[in-house]
């Protein structure tokens, strides 16, 4: 049998069975039997060794099935994991269409754990039956009453519209935990675990149509299929919001094998993936908690740069978010004279009006403040603090007067005690406005809902990337020259330079690249080395005839075991610039993805770069820079180059479609440096590296930061 693709039989069972159900309190089968105890479709529960069919307890699930009105689609394994594969085709044959495996010892115990496992994935493939786990608490869907999850305090998780998908069954309850107490409800939470069959890709899919769910929180802590999960959530995102955590920030060094392999890590490259699919991507929980609040309500239309309005009844906490938004990047636009003028009319003279608007204490006037800001034509969002002042405004009651709500989004702050913000963020929640715990929280979820917008918008603009007609490398290693011959046949441009196989043609060379004044540099060239500025093999600013025979004699003085004959590369000197590293190389994950970032060993340094996947389109190629912390730099800074985004982009677009066109030996081709002079762009060092060859942390040095003029 194929395995079926609906996971209803899972998450939305007619009828449920525990296998290895027991009466002894501490046991899982114990634990699983009370939680399940509520679920309002049919319910069964077998134990082998202490059947008591008086008491509801049979021998085996096709006895239970017998005894029971309507069907066991779901199957709930509390047994060890020796015999998880055999009550597994117990369940199968009795008609079990899924299946949750809640116990440990399989894959992460070793090679016997491993063996179970092995038997369990040949089951699933052998019957058809869905399989979520092992490793795993469960999972919960509170608005069907249905609790698979040994967690007792998950039964009293309230009912929403929230999906929570988790590596961790772990994380999947606290996540649940936290939403529920910041107001919202679940639809479902599902912890993945090991993922031996369903992974987090057919749990996104199957909330794609599932009408009872508004918004997605997603956790990742390891991807098996990458191209499936940024299909999955590609999809998902195009009809509701999906916002990402990905655990991973500290396994860089794993993947150091060069600077667009130390850069373009899991972690990296992942989150860049998730984010290119549409999902907003956080840093940590209590991130994710915000914007899915907000997100969950409001959803701006796209926007590429959303204007953000803000209303403040008290100036400190109103700082704090003007502050925080700023640093983001968000644009706070000046109201319009017309609204500046209403709003001179409904405050004190002495209050601020231009954006943000301080109210000073909030009175009657409150509700049309709000009105009269939301309405701006530079405003796309509002953002609103205030304390729970009840002989001065009732909030809720102001925002919804104002118009606040899905064709107003606002995110809204209520301080004060407890019970008191409980009630009114309630009031606001039923309304469809987003209520948050603080500055910091409201910021969190403006941020959420601009990423969403703009990427959105980033996406239209992009559209499909084209085939460019590219070809890819051919033949075996090649040396800078071949390299950058390869670039030119893309259309970069690269320094003009000799090729010699002597000393003699490397004189020519010479006499022709400095006759307009300019300098030389000259290196060895050899598609062994890969280090040459390490070795020596790298001679810059050479100007005279004596200056060019003592590189040369520097160059033939390396010792290169297994080179053949001496070859040398001069090359004209660039201009000064700003430098930059562009690269494609293919993830072991996600396939062919392309970095960018600031040159030489800053990149390294700073971690300061941009990752896309492959094929990528030239206009969404050409927005990377703009993510960098350093942009600024590539806008003229000091009197410097200006970069042409739509030349950057070309330029990439093309690279990563010459390594798709490459055979698969091709792991990597970059330019580094790749420098923005007055001119524009130029190649001044390039690696097409194939499997097999390791480029080592420091090699990228001799990648001509040795360029700068002399």
């Amino acid at each position: 049998m194929t395995t079926t693709t609906n996971l209803t039989p899972m998450f939305a069972p007619a009828g449920v069975v525990v296998i290895g159900a027991s009466r002894q309190s501490g046991k899982l089968g114990a634990a699983m039997a009370r939680s399940l105890a509520a679920f309002p479709g049919a319910r069964a529960l077998v134990n082998a060794r202490r059947p008591e069919p008086a008491e509801g307890v049979y021998a085996s699930v096709a006895e239970a099935a017998a005894h029971t009105d309507g069907p066991l689609d779901l199957a709930v394994l509390c047994v060890p994991a020796a015999g998880c594969a055999d009550a597994l085709a117990e369940a199968a044959a009795a008609g079990c269409r899924a299946a949750l495996v809640c116990a440990g010892g399989f894959g992460e115990a070793g090679p016997e754990g491993e063996q179970y496992a092995d038997a369990l994935r040949h089951v699933a493939e052998r019957t058809g039956i869905r399989l979520l786990g092992p490793n795993t608490s469960g999972f919960f869907a509170p608005q069907l009453g249905l609790t698979a999850s040994f967690v007792p305090a998950a039964a009293r998780l309230p009912a929403g519209d929230i999906a929570v998908v988790a590596a961790s069954g772990g994380v999947n309850h606290a996540l649940a935990f936290d939403l529920a107490d910041a107001g919202n409800g679940i639809s479902l939470g599902v912890g993945i675990g090991a993922g031996l069959d369903v992974t987090a890709a057919d749990v996104l899919e199957h909330l794609a149509t599932d009408a009872g769910t508004a918004a997605v929180a997603l956790h990742l802590e390891t991807v098996p299929d990458g191209p499936r999960l940024v299909a999955a959530v590609r999809g998902l995102a195009a009809v509701k919001p999906v916002v990402a955590l990905v655990v991973g920030r500290s396994d860089v060094g794993e993947f150091a094998r060069s600077h667009t392999g130390a850069l373009a890590t899991s972690w990296r490259t992942a989150r860049a993936a998730l984010r290119q699919a549409g999902a907003v991507v956080v840093d940590d929980e209590r991130e994710l908690v915000d914007a899915i609040t907000a997100l969950s309500r409001v959803r701006l239309p796209a926007h590429a740069d959303p204007g953000l309005g803000i209303v403040t009844a008290q100036a400190g906490p109103g700082l704090l978010l003007v502050d925080r938004t700023g640093a983001d990047g968000i644009r706070m636009p000046e109201l319009t004279e017309a609204t500046q003028e209403t709003l001179g009319g409904l405050l004190p003279p002495l209050t601020y009006q231009r954006n943000p608007v301080d109210t000073g204490r909030p009175g009657e006037t409150f509700a049309r403040v709000l009105g009269a800001t939301t309405a701006d034509p530079a405003v796309d969002l509002l953002a609103v603090y205030a304390l729970t002042e009840p002989d001065s405004v009732d909030v809720p009651s102001a925002a919804q007067d104002a118009g606040l709500g899905a064709d107003s989004p606002a995110v809204i702050v209520v301080g004060g005690p407890h019970e008191d913000v409980a009630e009114q963020r309630a009031r606001l929640h039923k309304a469809g406005i987003p209520a948050l715990t603080g500055p910091t929280s409201a910021a969190n979820a403006v941020r959420a809902l601009v990423a969403d917008a703009r990427q959105r918008a980033r996406a239209a603009m992009a559209g499909e990337a084209a085939a460019l007609g590219t070809t890819g490398v051919s033949g075996g290693p090649l040396d800078e020259d071949g390299a950058k011959t390869f670039l030119g046949a893309l259309g970069i441009r690269t320094p003009e330079r000799a090729a010699c196989a002597t000393r003699e043609e490397a004189h020519r060379a010479f006499e022709r690249l400095t006759a307009g004044g300019y300098s030389v540099a000259v290196k060895v060239l050899d598609a062994a080395i890969l280090h040459k500025t390490e070795i020596g093999g790298v001679r810059l600013g050479i100007r005279t005839p004596a200056e060019l025979e003592a590189a040369l004699d520097a160059i033939d003085a390396i010792e290169i075991a297994g080179s053949g004959g001496r070859r040398y590369l001069v090359e004209a000197m660039a201009p000064p610039g700003v430098d930059l590293v562009l690269g494609a190389r293919r993830d072991p994950v996600f396939g062919p993805v392309v970095l960018a970032g600031l040159g030489g060993t800053a990149a390294e340094a700073l971690a300061d770069v941009a990752i896309r996947l492959a094929p990528l389109s030239a206009a969404e190629a050409a927005a990377m820079p703009d993510e960098l912390a350093a942009r600024a730099l590539l806008d003229g800074w000091r009197g410097g180059p200006v970069l042409d985004r739509a030349e950057f982009g070309r330029v990439a677009a093309a690279l990563a479609d010459a390594l798709a066109a490459s055979p698969p030996d091709v792991a990597e081709i970059e330019i580094n440096p790749l420098r923005l002079t007055p001119d524009g762009l130029i190649a001044l060092d390039a690696v097409i590296v194939h499997t097999g060859a390791v480029i080592a942390g420091t090699e990228q040095n001799d990648k001509e930061t040795d360029h700068a003029q002399a």
